[in-house]
Formats: C-alpha cells, sequence, structure tokens
C-alpha cells in the first residue's frame, strides 16, 4: 500500500491558505508516504508526466495535520512519483491544525501567510 488511505474530501476546516506563496512561510519536512491520507480519488495522468509539472506552483506538497492525521491537500502528483522511484519519504509543507484549536489554528495559518 502507497498511501494509508484515499480520501475524496478534506475532514478538516478551511485553513485560508490557497496560493502557493501562502504556504511558503512553512518549511518543509520529511513525510513517509504510508502516513498519508489522500483528499482526492483521482489523478490526472498527463500532471504526474509532465516534467514541468511544478513549474508553476510549488515543489513541496501541501499536507495538512488534523486530529494527528496527515492529509495530502495538494501534491498527489508528487507523492505518486515518489512511489514510482521507490522512495518512501518526500518532503512536504505540514499545516498543523486540530479540532480543538478550531479558529485559533486558522488564525495561525492566516498568519503564515502574511508574515510580519
Amino acid at each position: 500500500m502507497i498511501f494509508k488511505a484515499v480520501g475524496d474530501s478534506r475532514p478538516y476546516p478551511d485553513h485560508g491558505l490557497v496560493s502557493p506563496s501562502d504556504w511558503s512561510g512553512i518549511a518543509p519536512r520529511q513525510v513517509r508516504l504510508d502516513q498519508l491520507i489522500t483528499t482526492k480519488t483521482t489523478l490526472d495522468l498527463a500532471t504526474l508526466l509532465d516534467a514541468d509539472s511544478t513549474f508553476y506552483g510549488d515543489l513541496f506538497p501541501h499536507v495538512v495535520r488534523w486530529d494527528g492525521l496527515l492529509y495530502l491537500e495538494d501534491g498527489l502528483h508528487r507523492a505518486l512519483r515518489t512511489a514510482l522511484h521507490h522512495r518512501t519519504v518526500l518532503h512536504a509543507r505540514v499545516l498543523e491544525l486540530g479540532p480543538a484549536a478550531g479558529p485559533r489554528a486558522v488564525r495561525r495559518a492566516q498568519e503564515v501567510r502574511t508574515p510580519r
């Protein structure tokens, strides 16, 4: 199994990070593929095979930690490429959210998006 699970939605609240520049304030870290739950069930094969697939986007996948679980929000094609190269770990930007944190976590995400 490549991923922990394959999901088709985002169970966590909206965090307000939309563009790659919003996510750029979060330093990448290593994440094991078998700990990730996808938020999409389909993958565009053209995106997977495109040599310039990250030209306009972030080089690192976007992951949200919610309630102790890691959800792969963006970068499914990068994660699959990692698996196809027989690697089990990839570097991703991980946003920490928690159900108890609620609006506080969203405010923290917005602070990351707009550095002082």
